[in-house]
């Protein structure tokens, strides 16, 4: 390995030497020109002597205010935007196929066109005239939205650069190819290549971009991981094919709360906003039926009700099914294994089925209680009081332990005249009345308790 190369600098105006010298030939000072060590010595090619220019540092404490935020009027989209959309910023969304991302992000641009930003909406999928058709199924051709087609990342950042819009929408960046890497669009370096010059110009250019990549079979967003850590916030469009509720989900947010969701309802005319998901997913519940219980959890700083419904039936197979959608399945399993273990209760030669109802999807701890309940009443054929929530964490050894927000869950809880809550017996509840509290310590005293076995 070859010796590291010193620098000599004059500390009296800086110019660099490449040997010592009594006398500075660019200040003709005397003996100021001092050896400095190599800025890198590590192996191979290092950063060698060349030394770059000081960073200028500042304290935390700071008095700047927050940055502006642009508001849309789309209310559940500004909220998963963590209050509105922040010049500079990168968004990167997903989302499975037909989930209806390009109908939302149109949506969104032409609300944010009308409250006075520009937009670009640049597609690489499809063409303009496909666009203008889906502008005119929504009613949005009278909205100032400029449009372009596009897949030359080169001609797609000159464009960018020229007109200088508020906010622009790559749609989507698996499309789009930089003629400076050797790779076939959609690769792992072209969508590399492609996020990153984004995320450099809307830092550079104050322009807040909008990017949509597409989600592998796993439901993650494809391509290198490295795009997420990119991009300041990352969002999820989830949903069932078979249901019309589409959740906007935040798993990543700079600028605002993550885990922060927003509800939208398709209808014919693109996607209606739902400003109280609570009501909407406990609308069809009917008289009370085993099997069914209501988890008031927390999506980010929002508190949702949901129902979660099991039915449990003699299974003809060996291995009896464990079908789970909208939750954890090893979760589920766990759960299944404490009941067996800690209460007594065989789900031996049982199939177990759980479903959340609405499509949502609940991947909170807090829902192990709810989920519980509604096993032991199907399996039980016994209906829960239909006045009544549930929320708590289960752990392996039977035990309810105490979940956070407990006030935001029962008053949101309230507002849908539930009158009666189930919940761990260490949980603080402050400053609510007109709610009855049914606090239980493990989970052998809520199956004797609810059910009336020990």
């Amino acid at each position: 390995m070859a010796k590291p190369v010193s620098s000599f600098t004059c500390t009296a105006c800086g110019t660099a030497h490449k040997k010592w010298a009594g006398r500075c030939d660019a200040c003709g000072a005397w003996n100021t020109i001092a050896e400095e060590a190599p800025l890198s010595q590590g192996p191979g090619r290092s950063l060698g002597a060349a030394k770059g220019r000081a960073v200028p540092l500042s304290g935390l404490a700071t008095e700047e205010a927050p940055p502006p935020r642009g508001h849309s009027g789309l209310a559940e989209l500004d909220r998963v935007l963590g209050g509105g959309l922040v010049p500079g910023s990168a968004v990167l969304v997903g989302g499975d196929p037909g989930i209806g991302k390009s109908t939302l992000l149109l949506q969104g641009a032409a609300a944010f066109a009308r409250a006075g930003l520009n937009a670009v909406y640049i597609s690489g999928e499809e063409a303009s005239a496909q666009v203008r058709m889906r502008a005119g199924r929504l009613g949005l051709t009278d909205s100032p939205v400029r449009l372009g087609a596009e897949t030359n990342l080169r001609n797609i950042l000159t464009t960018l650069d020229r007109e200088k819009p508020d906010l622009a929408i790559i749609d989507s960046v698996q499309t789009l190819w930089a003629d400076h890497v050797e790779a076939a669009p959609g690769s792992v370096a072209q969508v590399r290549a492609a996020a990153h010059e984004l995320v450099t110009f809307a830092k550079r250019s104050g322009v807040a971009i909008v990017i949509v990549g597409h989600v592998t079979k796993d439901g993650q967003i494809a391509g290198p991981r490295v795009v997420e850590h990119m991009v300041d916030t990352v969002l999820y469009f989830e949903g069932e094919r078979g249901h019309q509720f589409r959740i906007l989900r935040s798993v990543k947010n700079r600028f605002g709360p993550a885990d922060e969701i927003g509800v939208f309802e398709m209808t014919g005319a693109g996607l209606a906003e739902v400003a109280n998901p609570s009501a909407l997913f406990l609308s069809e519940r009917g008289q009370p039926v085993p099997g069914s219980a209501v988890f008031a959890g927390i999506e980010g700083t929002r508190p949702v009700l949901t129902e979660v419904q099991a039915l449990v039936a003699p299974s003809t197979l060996a291995s009896p099914r464990r079908t789970v959608v909208g939750l954890d399945s090893g979760r589920v399993s766990t759960i299944i294994a404490v009941l067996e273990a800690r209460c007594g209760i065989p789900f031996t030669g049982l199939d177990v089925f759980l479903n959340v109802a609405g499509g949502m999807r609940v991947n909170e701890p807090a829902a192990d209680l709810a989920i519980a309940g509604a096993l032991l009443s199907a399996r039980e054929d016994s209906a829960l009081p239909p006045e009544a929530v549930l929320f708590g964490e289960i752990s392996l050894s039977g035990a309810l332990r105490p979940v956070a927000q407990a006030e935001n869950r029962l008053k949101e809880a309230q507002k849908l005249g539930f009158s009666q809550a189930i919940l761990p017996e260490g949980q603080k509840v402050e400053g609510l009345g007109g709610m009855g509290l049914r606090r239980i310590a493990d989970l052998t005293g809520f199956v004797g308790e609810v059910f009336g076995a020990g």
